[in-house]
């Protein structure tokens, strides 16, 4: 099992490294930025699909046999100049959750790769992100059925794994686009309909990974403090997330933070030129959106896209990975 493992993934780097290597002969260098969240330390049975440890580290096996990993800042700086090597690429994860530094770092440092990690400052030290109260509300219900009629959904079963991530995934697009004051009072809810359940607060860094990171060899990034939609927020308040960030992680770890990242990332969506050009100002090198494609010279560096396949077989996502490099 482990020699078919090992020739299937020697193929895959194969693959990919043929398809970078087609793609800058036919339109130069280019930059392919993978975004991540969670890596777990074991699957999730609500969500299998989420990524876990083994399977992390045998994507990024393959990543660090098939293509040239750079620390972002780098790349960024050679992207502009044209000067990128052949099969360059960059790792990226969003949010700041602790799995990043408990988990994702040390493959990370095993492996020899760098990576950035963009994060929301504000749930630091035991908060917990809008997203992830939701689905640990109705994760941790003792309950069989959930009435989400109050948030213009029916009442959902919650008997088995498959009920409780269909009501998750009904129940995140409603909260989504709410101010951050106008979740809280959803929040609060939702927990009340679900019975109370008690709510980890551990699954974000405490502010002593923050520089431990760096001390990792990994690159810190700024993602707001509220991981708020940046369009729904006043400008002042949007300028106020976007620097208190920053200030807060550089505080921890006591150098510039130049990289910022777009909450939710979509451009015309979730943020739009105003926000890039309060980046500029505010004095970032650059800024990365979710938009799906790769990073060429000439890009505008306050809207860099960024891409990474879902695919739940390895494989597959490998070469979807290649394709990608060598089409977009």
């Amino acid at each position: 099992m482990a020699l078919a493992q090992t020739l299937q993934d020697g193929c895959v780097s194969l693959l990919a490294r043929g398809a970078a290597r087609s793609a800058a002969l036919m339109s130069g260098p280019r930059l392919s930025v993978l975004i991540f969240h969670r890596v777990l330390r074991e699957p999730d049975p609500i969500f299998p699909g989420e990524l876990d440890a083994r399977r992390f580290e045998r994507l990024m096996s393959i990543v660090a046999r098939s293509y040239k990993v750079l620390p972002l800042d780098e790349a960024l700086r050679l992207l502009p100049q044209g000067r990128l090597p052949p099969r360059a690429l960059a790792i990226t994860f969003d949010d700041g959750y602790a799995d990043n530094h408990d988990v994702a770092m040390p493959v990370l440092r095993r492996l020899g790769l760098s990576a950035t990690i963009f994060i929301a400052t504000g749930f630091l030290d035991g908060g917990r992100m809008w997203n992830d109260t939701v689905i640990e509300c109705i994760r941790g219900t003792a309950q069989d059925m959930v009435d989400l009629t109050e948030f213009g959904l029916a009442p959902m079963p919650t008997r088995s794994a498959a009920e409780r991530r269909q009501a998750i995934e009904r129940v995140i697009p409603v909260v989504k686009y709410q101010v951050p004051e106008g979740r809280e009072p959803m929040l609060q809810r939702l927990h009340a309909l679900c019975g109370q359940p008690e709510l980890p607060t551990n699954l974000m860094m405490q502010s002593q990974h923050v520089p431990a990171l760096r001390r990792g060899g990994l690159g810190v990034g700024a993602h707001t403090v509220n991981h708020p939609i940046l369009k729904t927020l006043p400008d002042d308040v949007a300028r106020a997330e976007m620097a208190g960030s920053r200030d807060r992680l550089q505080a921890l770890i006591d150098e510039p933070v130049t990289l910022f990242a777009y909450p939710n990332g979509q451009p015309g969506v979730d943020f739009d030129e105003r926000h890039a050009s309060m980046a500029r100002e505010l004095g970032y090198a650059a800024a990365l959106s979710t938009r799906k494609g790769v990073a060429r010279s000439g890009d505008d560096l306050f809207s860099l896209p960024r891409y990474t396949p879902w695919e739940p077989d390895v494989l597959r996502w490998s070469a979807r990975l290649a394709l990608h490099h060598l089409r977009a």
